[in-house]
């Protein structure tokens, strides 16, 4: 079945399941020379819009301290800017994502272990609820494969380190994949791993399930213009040599923020897509110089961006 897909655009293959869909010419080509798609910031589509829960420690010292004084003025414009991704985890599985960017976050003055994640504030879903979640959609889509990365790590002691890790073990098992050199989709399909973790913390040197962390190309731009300048001043110097994330997503400053004050970080996001995907289908996975292999964006099921980023692989396939 697959094999004849091949003369299909791979833009058309179901999103669900486009992984198992792939050519056979495919399978043995090693992850981090494919495109993936990624989402960043997966898991804000359900900050905790109550009041009494306080703005994340990340942000500057007059955010919070605006934010405790003149929480209904300010509290709006943190959420306009916070969300970078408005469907639920599942639903961007559903629609092809396979990288998701996790910042993974205790909340002050919380005696429980329970663990959240974070932008700007902190959701109301726990990241066990979530990776539970994930897990089910892996047992109905046997032949997909999901790259975590869980970072930006906010308020963890070593002994809520140690419990997130005993988590992710505990919730997806024998789908982990331990470290190794070439990871294809043939030799994981075989060995029934479904799960990479990229662990940003020295406990991951103590775990063979836990991957280092995957560095993350991140433009701090908020035109996207300068953001393609950015990545294209990067590529002359080569790729890293495993997996790796071009993050497309741009960054909002205060001044910027001030300048658009009826604004939100999807009216930034949907404007530019057109410039960004443009650039992105000009873009070509592999082991070469120049060559990119996961991409991560914000608002990543609100426009073509996941498709597109799947059929840059049809520059992997030898066609006549």
């Amino acid at each position: 079945m697959s094999s004849e897909i091949t003369q299909l655009s791979l833009s058309e293959l179901p999103m669900d399941n486009w992984m198992a869909h792939l050519p056979s010419a495919l399978w043995d080509t090693p992850l981090c020379y494919m495109a993936i798609p990624g989402s960043h910031n997966a898991i804000t589509y359900c900050l905790d819009k109550n009041d009494r829960s306080p703005v994340d420690l990340t942000q500057p010292d007059m955010l919070q301290k605006l934010d405790k004084y003149m929480k209904p003025i300010i509290r709006p414009f943190v959420y306009k800017w916070a969300i970078a991704q408005e469907c639920s985890i599942r639903e961007q599985l559903d629609s092809g994502v396979r990288y998701c960017d996790l910042r993974i976050a205790h909340r002050p003055n919380d005696s429980s272990n329970d663990l959240y994640f974070y932008h700007g504030v902190y959701t109301t879903i726990t990241v066990e609820m979530v990776l539970k979640e994930i897990r089910e959609w892996l047992d109905v889509h046997p032949k997909e494969v999901v790259i975590l990365s869980f970072s930006h790590f906010l308020g963890l002691s070593q002994e809520l380190h140690i419990l997130l890790v005993s988590v992710i073990k505990s919730v997806f098992d024998s789908k982990l994949c331990p470290k190794m050199e070439c990871v294809t989709l043939r030799k994981l399909w075989s060995q029934g791993h479904q799960v990479i973790i990229s662990y940003e913390h020295n406990i991951a040197n103590c775990h063979r399930e836990l991957w280092f962390q995957i560095p993350y190309w991140w433009a701090n731009k908020c035109k996207p213009e300068a953001l393609i300048e950015e990545f294209e001043h990067r590529k002359q110097y080569g790729r890293p040599g495993g997996f790796f994330v071009t993050g497309i997503n741009l960054t909002e400053d205060l001044k910027y923020i001030c300048s658009h004050p009826t604004e939100s970080l999807k009216d930034m996001v949907m404007s530019t897509y057109p410039t960004l995907l443009s650039w992105v289908k000009q873009q070509k996975p592999g082991s070469n110089t120049g060559s990119l292999n996961i991409i991560a964006g914000d608002f990543v099921t609100e426009s073509r961006f996941i498709p597109t980023v799947i059929a840059l692989n049809e520059n992997l396939l030898k066609r006549p």
